[in-house]
């Protein structure tokens, strides 16, 4: 029996899956993310009634995509998909003749992780995307932390730690938000190219600074940089929720050793003598979005009824 669904949006494709008893994957479905607002609208209500095809009408349905959506009026903020400004969700809904469940991606991730994944069983749990982005969700006790205004998870935008920029001689850049100096202008993977092109002059691919680190000197410097950085980042995020589980996902995550090095030097930057979070890999993958939507609109009983 099928008894959610959850739809990952992202900027190149939407994929839809459905889930059965034990949360084991039974189906999915993946279309081209298509051009135009009218056009995504249209695709993600097809979305939802095929998720709903497989399993019965008014299936609990979730939805997972990048970006915010202000509370207060319901227009989406995306950096990657034709819809800032626009009431998404309520016309989704509309499209598909259905309430559906929004949830931010990496929110979604969060409650995979923290319910099926890597950090089950903590509380609280913390994910953290080191992506194109950096961001994240707090779990507590089975469920994402209150968040009136919504943005709570927005990690990459707290402001850089002064100490390494200063430490490393590094300028402090604009971020695409509007402010100056968020952490995701350097925690991202954009920004480990950054360090890099501050110490080289030249502009390099992300993977390939992490693939020759050990054998590229200035890579190495980069990466050492971005560790520092990073483990400054982690500190304040044990110092405001103290999670017991970090679980870390995006392209970055995926570093050889990143879980080692960070734990290494994060027990080295706490308070001397107490314990840290333990450090781990997200373990859902590609379903982890998808699968987190779909939590997500069962914990709060959307579309669940039965014809």
């Amino acid at each position: 029996m099928i008894f959610a669904g959850g739809i990952d949006l992202g900027g190149t494709k939407i994929e839809a899956q459905v889930f059965g008893p034990d949360w084991q994957l039974v189906a999915r479905h993946r279309w081209p993310t298509p051009p135009g607002y009218d056009h995504l609208v249209t695709a993600m209500a097809d979305a939802v009634h095929w998720c709903e095809a497989q399993g019965h009408k008014g299936l609990p349905v979730g939805i997972a995509a990048a970006g915010l959506v202000n509370p207060a009026t319901g227009f989406a903020l995306t950096s990657n998909l034709p819809a800032t400004g626009r009431p998404f969700p309520a016309d989704i809904a509309a499209a598909a003749d259905r309430p559906i469940a929004w949830i931010n991606d990496c929110r979604a991730l969060a409650l995979s992780e923290a319910t099926l994944g890597a950090a089950r069983g903590a509380d609280p749990a913390v994910a953290l995307i080191l992506g194109t982005g950096v961001a994240g969700g707090v779990v507590s006790k089975g469920a994402l932390l209150p968040s009136p205004a919504q943005v709570g998870g927005e990690f990459g935008h707290f402001p850089l730690a002064a100490a390494p920029v200063v430490a490393h001689g590094l300028p402090v850049p604009a971020c695409g938000c509007g402010r100056i100096g968020c952490a995701e202008t350097y925690l991202s993977a954009p920004g480990l190219a950054r360090i890099a092109a501050h110490l080289t002059g030249q502009g390099h691919n992300p993977e390939a600074i992490v693939a020759g680190r050990a054998t590229t000197p200035a890579f190495a410097r980069a990466w050492d940089i971005w560790l520092d950085l990073a483990t400054d980042f982690l500190v304040t995020l044990c110092f405001t929720i103290d999670p017991e589980v970090i679980v870390l996902g995006g392209g970055l995550s995926r570093a050889p050793g990143l879980t080692d090095d960070l734990t290494t030097r994060l027990s080295q930057a706490t308070l001397a003598g107490f314990p840290i979070p333990a450090i781990r890999l997200a373990q859902g993958g590609d379903a982890s979005g998808a699968r987190g939507a779909a939590l997500h609109a069962l914990s709060l009983g959307i579309g669940a009824t039965h014809d």
